[in-house]
């Protein structure tokens, strides 16, 4: 049965609901409310396919505040979870960046660590979990392959060989030397139940040790992770993912409009060199088993005093071409450009939400599709909503909508709708087009 025909769970609606009026993307229940972006999430779902086959990829989501952007980087997120990958999103801010001066850069691995999700651990903080897994799993293998009990000592050696065959994999990377002999210390300390040493070991993956000489202390290994290389091993994960039992490693970034808003010029630019050389690595087969997928503001991209097309290496790979155009945009293409919502799609939406409301609340949709297409009507014609209208305002007065006729069971949506802070005057349309462009929105 299609999810979207379920009943939807009132721990899931309740959450859903009070995300989206609260202006932020809800963790789960995506698939109950996704409309449009069709084309979008197919184009995304072929890079998967070709991550899981030992690929790379790297893609800009392009939209504007409220545009679905970072919906639409959710939607994947729990779509590629779904499918066996491991997520590590974060969001960048003044203090994580890609590079910077005081550890940003480090700083926003350790949010892509620390946020660490798979399937059966969606929250985030997965690592400990695929650790354990693996070795877990190895052990299991190793019993079905060899017939052996438990505390055999053949079976012991049989495990640690495999162990220490996925380490020496990834030991012929870049950093992967320490990477694999930290990954063997893991897996001693797992068998020998020393949880302060595993410990000490998820700290040095998290990016926790800030000096060499405590690594060295700790764990032997005269090296850290830092603000300069910590992509590196992001890339040393994703292959020791791979090996783990996943299909590979997607990584997130959103909110790529606080390097734009970087107010120094050299800081800029040494974040945009960080990003051509991820972007780089992806497209020339450097890394396996590994997606990035960035959101930004139109602006913090196309500005070329400050955005990303201000580094010119950048400007020139990403540019869109000479055809594409709103209606017909490449969507194969590095940069996704995400076109607004149509109002028959909002109209989907807007039922979706109506349902999901009265199921949580207990009581009968009272609102039918005709209603709901004056609601959207009415939105759609205010002052600069041609240019400025996004799912997201549309969504909170939606909510809040909703939220108002089950406290007020006298009250009708017109009765709303026309009220101060709803009111639609012909004075204010946008213009005789506006009212054109719904002429054909019938019912």
């Amino acid at each position: 049965m299609n999810e979207n025909n379920k009943k939807v769970p009132k721990r899931i609606a309740q959450t859903v609901l009070n995300s989206l009026k609260g202006g932020v993307v809800p963790r789960i229940g995506l698939p109950y409310i996704t409309v449009g972006r069709k084309n979008e999430i197919e184009a995304l779902l072929h890079d998967v396919e070709i991550i899981s086959e030992g690929g790379a990829s790297f893609r800009f989501i392009v939209g504007r505040y409220g545009s679905g952007k970072s919906f639409l980087i959710q939607t994947i997120r729990n779509y590629v979870m779904d499918r066996g990958f491991i997520v590590a999103d974060a969001d960048l801010s003044p203090e994580r960046r890609l590079q910077g001066t005081k550890g940003q850069g480090l700083a926003t691995y350790r949010e892509l660590i620390g946020n660490l999700s798979t399937k059966f651990k969606p929250e985030g903080g997965a690592l400990t979990l695929v650790l354990d897994r693996w070795i877990s799993a190895v052990q299991t293998e190793c019993l079905q392959e060899t017939g052996l009990i438990p505390g055999d000592s053949q079976l012991t050696k049989a495990v640690e060989q495999k162990i220490y065959a996925v380490a020496s994999e990834v030991s012929e990377l870049v950093h992967g030397f320490e990477f694999a002999r930290l990954l063997s210390l893991y897996y001693q300390a797992y068998i020998e139940g020393n949880d302060e040493l595993k410990m000490k070991v998820v700290r040095w993956f998290r990016g926790e040790y800030a000096l060499k000489r405590e690594a060295k202390e700790a764990l032997g290994v005269n090296i850290i992770i830092s603000d300069d290389d910590w992509y590196d091993y992001l890339k040393l994960f994703a292959v020791f993912f791979r090996l783990a039992g996943y299909a590979g490693m997607m990584i997130m970034i959103d909110e790529l409009v606080n390097i734009y808003k970087i107010p120094n010029s050299i800081s800029r630019q040494y974040n945009y060199e960080k990003m051509l050389a991820m972007y780089n690595d992806t497209l020339q087969g450097k890394a396996k088993y590994l997606g990035i997928i960035m959101g930004s503001t139109p602006q913090a991209v196309e500005d070329k005093r400050r955005g990303v097309y201000s580094y010119e290496a950048l400007r020139s790979r990403l540019a869109e071409g000479k055809f594409s155009k709103p209606g017909a945009r490449d969507l194969l293409a590095p940069v996704i450009r995400l076109e607004a919502l149509t109002a028959e799609e909002m109209l989907v939406l807007c039922e979706k939400l109506r349902d999901m409301h009265a199921g949580l609340y207990g009581y009968a949709a009272k609102l039918g599709t005709a209603e709901l297409a004056d609601f959207i009507k009415l939105e759609y014609r205010r002052i600069g909503a041609d240019q400025n209208i996004t799912p997201r305002e549309v969504i909170r007065d939606f909510i809040e909508l909703l939220d108002l006729l089950y406290q007020n069971p006298s009250l009708n949506m017109m009765e709303l709708i026309k009220s101060n802070d709803f009111v639609y005057s012909q004075s204010e349309a946008v213009s005789d087009q506006a009212g054109d462009d719904f002429a054909e929105f019938t019912i």
